[in-house]
């Protein structure tokens, strides 16, 4: 994905437990869509209180864009079609799905696209952790 030079990497005080923290902002030369992710690095051992912090963070997120806040800041991303992708390690529980069935129903309401990618965890190597020779 290319991205335009207007993004933010994820931070240290970044994820689910930090609801006012956008993880990463860019945009998707190839979509022509402005991403914003919010990244879950941990695994889904406490669901519940997950899902609460998914709220709390796609509440600021979805504030962040519908308010004015992103085009505010970011003025050439005005107009732009938005894309919120939740990235996990894992897939999200079960007792989630209709959660985020919500979610993508409202987010279309408002024209933003609503997305989760698990993203299988890697040392760094470009391999899954099961391929990996290094070891990590």
């Amino acid at each position: 994905m290319a991205t335009s030079s207007h993004n933010q990497e994820a931070t240290a005080a970044s994820g689910l437990a930090h609801a006012g923290v956008i993880d990463y902002l860019g945009f998707d030369a190839e979509t022509g869509a402005v991403l914003l992710v919010i990244a879950e690095k941990r695994p889904w051992n406490h669901p519940e209180e997950q899902l609460f912090q998914l709220q709390e963070k796609l509440n600021a997120y979805l504030s962040f864009v519908l308010d004015g806040e992103m085009s505010d800041a970011y003025p050439q991303f005005a107009g732009k079609t938005v894309t919120i992708r939740l990235e996990t390690q894992e897939k999200p529980p079960e007792m989630s799905f209709g959660f985020l069935e919500h979610v993508f129903d409202q987010c279309r309401l408002q024209g933003i696209i609503f997305e989760v990618v698990v993203k299988e965890a890697s040392c760094g190597c470009g391999k899954p952790s099961g391929e990996c020779s290094t070891g990590a």
